[in-house]
């Protein structure tokens, strides 16, 4: 028999969370003790910085000896590298693949005086917009993971902030590269991307499915930061061979033209974070 307590039952992941207050583990205070335990100075990354899930970019510009690791950087888990590209410098962690892990390296990042971060990362077509490779800025993004409902309540969808999201678009106009706006599924299992679950995104206009939108929008939207995340839409789930095929050199050159896109799109939205960064 179903009882009134069964019916009110949540999931621990909705179940008493105060989105208002404060964390007693912060990453400030993390990586304090990361940096005694490693002798490293409290050295300021760049304020512009990039999450590659994929590996791809990093992989090439360490081989044509365009990226330097920085050796002040005290995440546990991570090496952070910079770049110089388009009058910009960028610093740049590869393979933070997943929801829960970009939140992590964000939350990081920040605290070490980042002010805007860019995610591109390989996903699946859902609609098509032609042939791929393409791109997608993700404006919104359908909250199928974990992560976000840490930082915000309970919602079908987050947005990415809109001033910034349309700023860098208009930048994007200008690269040369196939570029599209819209919805991505953010999902923590990709490879549960069922017929039926393909079938519902799909009627919800999304058009493509990745791993990390949906929690780095809830983090910046919920710590009031700077985040905007693209899709580089490489294949269609490997249901046919010859798939997630990115380009010349695994897509690197086109991805670098995008972020660097969305930074003077960040620059020209005026859209800062509004906490102040510590020297991290």
């Amino acid at each position: 028999m179903t009882t009134q307590a069964d019916r009110d039952w949540l999931p621990p992941i909705l179940a008493g969370k105060d989105y208002a207050a404060a964390s007693v583990f912060t990453p400030a205070n993390l990586l304090r003790e990361a940096r005694r335990q490693k002798g490293l100075p409290a050295v300021p990354v760049p304020e512009i910085c990039v999450l590659d899930p994929d590996g791809d970019i990093l992989r090439s510009l360490r081989r044509s000896g365009h990226a330097s690791r920085l050796d002040h950087w005290a995440c546990y888990h991570t090496e952070l590298y910079a770049f110089d590209h388009e009058g910009e410098k960028f610093g740049i962690i590869g393979c933070a693949v997943g929801a829960a892990f970009a939140v992590l390296l964000a939350e990081e990042l920040f605290a070490c005086g980042c002010r805007f971060l860019v995610s591109v990362t390989s996903a699946g077509q859902i609609l098509a917009e032609g042939e791929t490779p393409y791109f997608v800025l993700i404006d919104r993004a359908l909250r199928d993971e974990g992560t976000s409902y840490h930082y915000l309540p309970p919602a079908e969808f987050v947005d990415a902030e809109p001033t910034l999201a349309a700023a860098a678009f208009d930048q994007l106009r200008g690269t040369g590269q196939r570029i599209y706006r819209g919805a991505a599924w953010t999902t923590d299992a990709p490879f549960r991307e069922t017929e039926a679950a393909i079938r519902q995104a799909r009627a919800r206009g999304i058009l493509a499915v990745e791993m990390e939108a949906a929690a780095l929008y809830s983090f910046a939207m919920a710590q009031r930061r700077a985040v905007l995340c693209f899709a580089h839409v490489t294949n269609r789930m490997a249901v046919t061979s010859g798939d997630f095929e990115k380009g010349q050199d695994a897509g690197s050159a086109a991805a670098l033209a995008v972020i660097a896109a969305a930074a003077r799109g960040w620059r020209a939205s005026g859209k800062r974070d509004r906490g102040e960064p510590s020297d991290g």
